[in-house]
């Protein structure tokens, strides 16, 4: 593509500009709105600055991945209510044999369980009977809860559905769900296994100077505390306020809910696998959930994190407004001849890269950069990635 006008590619830059800033640091001193509406600042200004029309907006949109997001944290909230949760809690303790078995278990469920219910609802729910088992072992809590956000991300990166940035990956780059899968399921259970290696080594000498002999081999969290903890982030405080009867009789029923809702999340995942368009998969599987749930779904529906679709609406738009000033692609083409990622240094070299930016910038801008390149390069980069895996 070739250069926009000197005026556009000013203006493109700078309303990107201030998108980057606000999705990097929501919390500027000077303009302190959030990601979300640092968002939709950026999209409209692409749009007043005439960097791309309200139509070309609109266009740049990107419905499968919305779609796909809404439908996996439906699924998501609805298999939280089906107590899944509970029952990975209850495997964590099931006939522990110390404290590091239980960083390899926490490294592994974590892994498993944010590949197939993203790493923020692993983190969110997990992270409560973490707490409960290391405080009942008279453990320290911190490797414990390092394991779980560490290999919460390393799992997520396995599936498209683990986390937001994957989503884009994977529809952009048109690469089906059993591909993405079986090209980063050997990387991902190399970084588990590494990670749980690290963190029993950093932390081996203080937990097994506090193991208790006594208490290694006891189921350490009790059937009433682990009903009595299902809670998202956006209605944790209604969860915890409910009484006593309200618990025993949503612990009644949990052998009720929790079949079909497993049943059609495991039906999801089937189809993904075959290869069945995954947007429309995962819309399917939450309006199954929805239907034989039989109740109201509002409550549930009010869970979705609507802020995270509308900043993904933003961010479709302002990109695709600085797509359309030529700078991504001229800056492609003069990297291009030096690219390489056919070869195991130019990987290396992007690894490095991608790493240091998602550290220093977050994962979700970074994504959203890589999202930059021209659709076919994007396409180029990604399968030259997962053949050299």
């Amino acid at each position: 593509m070739a250069m926009a006008s000197l005026v556009k590619v000013i203006l493109g830059s700078i309303a990107f500009a201030i998108f980057w800033v606000l999705a990097v640091f929501p919390a500027v001193p000077f303009l302190p709105i959030g990601r979300t509406a640092g968002s939709l600042l950026g999209a409209m200004l692409m749009v007043l600055f005439q960097v791309i029309t309200p139509d070309q907006a609109y266009g740049a949109i990107d419905l499968p991945i919305l779609g796909l997001l809404f439908g996996t944290m439906v699924v998501s909230v609805y298999l939280e209510r089906a107590d899944m949760f509970i029952y990975l809690g209850k495997l964590l303790s099931w006939k522990s044999k110390g404290p590091k078995d239980l960083i390899c278990r926490i490294c592994l469920i974590s892994a498993i369980s944010s590949a197939l219910f993203t790493n923020d609802t692993s983190c969110v729910v997990l992270t409560e009977f973490v707490l409960k088992i290391a405080r009942q072992h008279n453990l320290p809590p911190h490797p414990f809860l390092i394991a779980l956000a560490s290999s919460a991300n390393i799992g997520s990166s396995a599936t498209p559905i683990g986390n937001p940035q994957n989503l884009v990956i994977a529809v952009q780059s048109k690469i089906s769900f059993g591909r993405f899968l079986i090209g980063i399921l050997p990387a991902m259970l190399m970084g588990v296994f590494v990670n749980a290696i690290i963190i029993i080594l950093m932390y081996g000498k203080s937990l097994s100077s506090q193991k208790d002999e006594e208490d290694a081999t006891a189921d350490v969290v009790a059937e009433e505390d682990l009903t009595s903890h299902r809670f998202s982030p956006a209605t944790m405080s209604h969860e915890t306020s409910l009484n006593s009867q309200e618990r025993n009789s949503r612990a009644e029923s949990i052998n009720f809910q929790s079949s079909p809702n497993v049943n059609i999340n495991i039906g999801m995942l089937i189809s993904l696998l075959m290869g069945l368009n995954m947007s429309w998969t995962a819309i399917a599987a939450a309006l199954a959930l929805v239907v034989l749930d039989f109740k109201d779904a509002r409550p549930s529906l009010e869970k979705v994190s609507y802020s995270l679709l509308i900043f993904f609406c933003g961010m479709f738009i302002t990109v695709d407004g600085f797509n359309k000033t030529g700078i991504p692609s001229t800056l492609w083409d003069f990297m291009e001849p030096y690219a390489q990622i056919d070869h195991v240094s130019g990987t290396a070299v992007l690894a490095v890269v991608i790493l240091l930016l998602s550290n220093v910038a977050s994962n979700v801008p970074t994504g959203m950069l890589i999202f930059l390149l021209p659709q076919m390069c994007l396409r180029f980069l990604f399968k030259k990635l997962l053949h050299s895996t």
